[in-house]
């Protein structure tokens, strides 16, 4: 599932994060690559990702709130998240 992955990724049980750095489009784009080789992992091995829980989280007050997608669909945004993790 890592293979490929230009982002930071903390994996705990069944959980996956992705973060990463956007101060340009071009971390954006990282980003939203990640995504697309997720969702086509999952794809190759038969399993899909829980959307619902599948959340972004924008930090900074200068922050772009760039908007990422997971397969067809759009990630929503969120101000908050209850098990975020800052190391």
């Amino acid at each position: 599932m890592d293979s490929g992955i230009e982002c930071t990724i903390s994996k705990f049980a069944n959980n996956t994060k992705p973060c990463g750095v956007v101060n340009m489009l071009e971390g954006r784009d990282v980003i939203q690559r990640d995504l697309d080789r997720f969702e086509k992992w999952a794809h190759v091995n038969c399993m899909k990702f829980n959307k619902a829980k599948c959340k972004v989280l924008n930090l900074s007050q200068g922050n772009l709130k760039q908007k990422y997608r997971l397969g067809g669909g759009w990630i929503e945004s969120s101000p908050e998240e209850e098990d975020l993790i800052i190391g």
